[in-house]
């Protein structure tokens, strides 16, 4: 059956489809959903701030539900994930290293993330470095000390940090493991010793073709402003390939609701004849693919969503780090949480829902069960809620104990 236009809940629903965010995990998480979740998305961008888990490990449980925090740390230590700059630092399948290649050898492109003069300015103690590493093994940053005169905060890395971030951009450098989820950095030859860019490499015409056909894939409905977001592409020939996958049938165009033309991946055809209901519940990352682009999350839910944990406390709207709640194909609510580990509580300051969004029943019972199954991921043991929508509070407690 041939489909020319959708509702907007139906394009939120292949969307989500495509995120592997439409249905609840179907059973026990192994390690191999971790991979298939990050294949699904093609990218896991990495953010290291942790009042609740840290975002990674979100985006993961949102998809495939409770598993060790140790998988994603295994899985990169094993090779079968590498860290890169993609839409920001992500963790990237193994298989998809030729994508970012041509990147590391113009790292120059990358902006602030590598400093040539500082290249130029240090290479006697940068060679030492490699040839410690070399000799010694990987090397964390706090493996060096800090000199006396830096200040704290990012902005003022002591010497070694930024000659490890640097040779990371570079490529000659790669994240081998992390150990409290500070990177563990080995040189490249080691960790990829068969590998030869005379050989291996693309083209970055290739490399970038490659990667928007991933982002379609990935976002499965898509305008095509918001393929290239997804990998940060600056020169992305857009139209000349969403015309030469319109011929080869790899996307169609299709009329969706409010939005007007959008674009379909070809992996989702087949379910238009029979989309299944939206009918997961979960918390999302900030940093999550269905938020990070924000004029599309806009777009696409009617969602309006800042990060807010680097705007000062008075001027903020909502809370330090507030995850959106989606509830059955919509983003309905967002809240402000932290994990309370001393204690074993997971505390929530505040649920706010979106406007249009009523209370019901069956809202209030999905996210009680959601909560519980997040907190008790976490090694909560109870769960309190400052503040909450009066209406929501009829069907959602303020305060319970986890089994």
């Amino acid at each position: 059956m041939a489909f020319s236009s959708l509702t907007l809940a139906e394009a939120r629903n292949l969307h989500l489809m495509a995120q592997g965010l439409l249905r609840p995990p179907a059973g026990k998480a192994r390690p191999a959903d971790l991979l298939s979740a990050i294949r699904r998305m093609s990218l896991l961008q990495i953010d290291t701030i942790h009042v609740v888990a840290r975002s990674p490990w979100l985006v993961l449980f949102s998809r495939i539900g409770s598993h060790p925090f140790s998988w994603l740390e295994q899985a990169l230590s094993e090779g079968k994930l590498f860290e890169y700059w993609a839409h920001e630092a992500c963790f990237i399948p193994a298989e998809d290293y030729p994508l970012l290649r041509h990147r590391m050898l113009n790292p120059h492109a990358l902006g602030w993330k590598y400093n040539h003069q500082w290249m130029m300015a240090h290479q006697h103690d940068i060679a030492a470095l490699m040839m410690h590493i070399e000799q010694h093994g990987p090397v964390r940053s706090a493996d060096f000390a800090t000199p006396s005169e830096n200040k704290p905060g990012w902005w003022s890395w002591k010497p070694f940090k930024r000659h490890l971030e640097n040779l990371f951009s570079a490529g000659e450098l790669m994240v081998v493991g992390r150990h409290h989820f500070q990177r563990i950095y080995d040189l490249r030859r080691r960790v990829l010793p068969d590998w030869d860019d005379a050989v291996h490499a693309l083209s970055e015409a290739d490399a970038l073709a490659q990667m928007l056909r991933n982002s379609a894939r990935s976002l499965g409905i898509f305008r095509a402003e918001w393929l290239a977001d997804y990998y940060r592409l600056k020169r992305a020939p857009l139209a000349a390939l969403l015309a030469l996958w319109q011929e080869q049938g790899e996307v169609k165009k299709i009329e969706v609701q409010r939005l007007g033309s959008l674009y379909l991946d070809n992996a989702l055809f087949s379910a238009l004849s029979a989309l299944p209901a939206a009918s997961h519940t979960a918390l999302l990352s900030p940093f999550d693919p269905v938020i990070w682009d924000r004029r599309r999350a806009r777009a696409l839910f009617d969602f309006d969503y800042r990060l807010e944990c680097y705007t000062p406390a008075a001027k903020r709207r909502y809370g330090y780090f507030v995850l959106p709640i989606l509830h059955r194909g919509a983003l309905k609510g967002r809240l402000d949480a932290r994990m309370d580990r001393k204690n074993a509580c997971l505390q929530i300051h505040q649920i706010w829902l979106e406007p249009a969004v009523r209370a019901s029943a069956r809202l209030g019972e999905d996210l009680q069960r959601t909560l519980s199954r997040f907190a008790q991921w976490q090694g909560a043991s109870r769960l309190d809620i400052a503040s909450q929508p009066e209406a929501l509070s009829r069907y959602l407690p303020s305060r319970w104990q986890i089994d």
